[in-house]
């Protein structure tokens, strides 16, 4: 690509700067809502199992730094919500000033570990599970399992779930699932099974706009749970899970 097209691009890509300062960024990412997902009701009165997450986040979504990274920043969103995790649970990390990486330097670290070319960084492109385990293990040194749903109603309905709730049972860390045909990002943070099929509890990032309470958060859908059978049939997913079972406290 052209030296000059690659610099005009990188000046149009607003990483916040222009708005604030570090500064005002850092006091931004401090304000974030905590572990939203509290308070909200089970999906099922006569549920057969539920499994959810333990420990407390921040939420992070769409433009929350200043950065406007709408229609491409959801899964470097759900990155940084793990991360926060991560900081504030594991044994290794609560003590220590490890802040989730920001958008950009999300980017450089692809570039430095040799997952993206140069010209990666900066750019508006998107990124899933896959470079969600990379960055998970570079910054934290925490590994991730990586699985692969092919799709469809049973595969959903029985592999996905049951990965989760064995996951959520032994590591309690917040999960990633991205797709193909369906490439929002989102993290995963329950499972509810009962009788007539499951639910997962979504933290989505796409919420773009000033911060709200967790209590507005799930009453508009930000936060919520959704019956896997509302999952689009014919797309594949796949699940990040930080394996932190010897390391959360």
């Amino acid at each position: 690509m052209d030296k000059k097209l690659m610099a005009a691009e990188s000046e149009e890509i607003d990483w916040g700067e222009s708005a604030a300062d570090e500064g005002k960024i850092m006091k931004r990412t401090q304000s974030l809502s905590e572990s939203v997902h509290t308070g909200l009701s089970y999906p099922l009165t006569n549920h057969v199992k539920c499994s959810l997450m333990k420990g407390d986040y921040l939420y992070f979504h769409y433009g929350c730094d200043g950065q406007d990274d709408r229609g491409w920043g959801c899964g470097y969103r759900t990155i940084q919500t793990m991360a926060s995790w991560i900081c504030n649970n594991c044994v290794a990390l609560k003590n220590k000033h490890t802040p989730p990486p920001n958008l950009l330097e999300i980017q450089q670290a692809l570039v430095t570990m040799g997952d993206k070319p140069s010209s990666f960084s900066p750019s508006r492109d998107w990124i899933g599970t896959f470079e969600a385990s990379l960055i998970l293990d570079y910054f934290y040194d925490v590994p991730c399992k990586l699985v692969h749903v092919r799709g469809g109603g049973a595969e959903l309905e029985h592999v996905a779930v049951e990965e989760l709730h064995r996951h959520f049972e032994k590591h309690g860390s917040p999960v990633m699932m991205g797709g193909d045909r369906d490439n929002s990002s989102k993290g995963i943070f329950g499972v509810c099974t009962g009788g007539d099929g499951s639910y997962l509890l979504v933290v989505d990032p796409h919420y773009y706009g000033c911060q709200l309470e967790k209590m507005e958060l799930q009453r508009r859908g930000w936060v919520a749970w959704k019956r896997v059978s509302s999952l689009d049939q014919s797309s594949f997913y796949n699940l990040c899970m930080p394996q932190t079972a010897n390391r959360a406290t």
